[in-house]
C-alpha cells in the first residue's frame, strides 16, 4: 500500500528488455536507505519487488502484464521517475491509500453503439 505522496525523483540508470518484461534500473538515495529484497517501491505509480539494491540504486523487474499495461514499456536510461516507498505498518498516512497495483487500462469507448 502507498499514500501516492512522490518521496524521491529517481533516474532511470538501465533498461534489459526480455521480451514483454524488463529488469529497470533506477538510481535513487533516500528510497534505497532502508530497502530490502522484496520491497515494493511504487515507479510513476506502479507497484514493483526489488530484486537487488545498493547506496545509490534500486533494481525491479517489470512483469509481462505490467509491460503490457503500463507507459513504464516507454521507459528509456535519463528518463526522471516518481519513486515512493510502501507504507510502514505505525506511520502517519498522508495522502491516500492506493495500492500501486495494475488492474486494467483505461481508454476511450469503442464507436457506435
Amino acid at each position: 500500500m502507498f499514500t501516492g505522496l512522490i518521496e524521491e525523483i529517481g533516474v532511470v540508470r538501465r533498461i534489459q528488455k526480455q521480451g514483454q518484461a524488463m529488469v529497470l534500473s533506477i538510481g535513487a538515495r533516500k528510497v534505497t536507505e532502508d530497502v530490502r529484497l522484496g520491497d515494493s517501491i511504487a515507479v510513476n505509480g506502479v507497484c514493483l519487488t526489488v530484486i537487488a539494491f545498493d547506496s545509490g540504486s534500486v533494481t525491479m523487474d517489470v512483469m509481462p502484464e505490467t509491460y503490457r499495461k503500463t507507459t513504464l514499456k516507454q521507459l528509456a536510461a535519463g528518463t526522471p521517475v516518481n519513486l515512493e516507498r510502501a507504507v510502514a505498518v505505525g506511520t502517519r498516512l498522508g495522502g491516500h491509500i492506493v495500492q500501486g497495483h495494475v488492474d486494467g487500462v483505461a481508454g476511450s469507448p469503442p464507436d457506435g453503439p
